[in-house]
């Protein structure tokens, strides 16, 4: 996937985010480990693959909100599956919110 295309998908996540953020106020940290990521659809400067952990990070909380508890071996089975690709992409990034020891805003 080109990096054009990654950032549509995450434009995408987002506006499902934006939805039900607006549908579920009652848990303001919901998305609490894409935001303390800090990678936006916005930010086209950041590199392709901090745009595939964000929505790697995104996929994952969208999955746990949507994804009933109970329902079955698979629901959990997605959940855990965008963690460890949160996960494996992780070693490719600079860390969250920092570039070259400088904290970004």
């Amino acid at each position: 996937m080109h990096k054009d295309e990654l950032i549509q998908l995450h434009t995408l996540l987002c506006q499902m985010k934006n939805y039900f953020e607006g549908q579920t106020e009652g848990n303001p940290n919901r998305f609490a480990d894409y935001a303390a990521y800090g990678v936006s659809p916005q930010h086209i400067h950041k590199s392709k693959s901090q745009h595939k952990k964000a929505v790697f990070l995104l996929g994952k909380e969208l999955a746990e909100l949507v994804m009933v508890e109970g329902e079955g071996p698979s629901s959990a089975r997605v959940v855990e599956r965008f963690s460890r690709l949160a996960a494996k992409a992780g070693g490719e990034f600079i860390e969250p919110r920092r570039e070259m020891g400088i904290l970004v805003h």
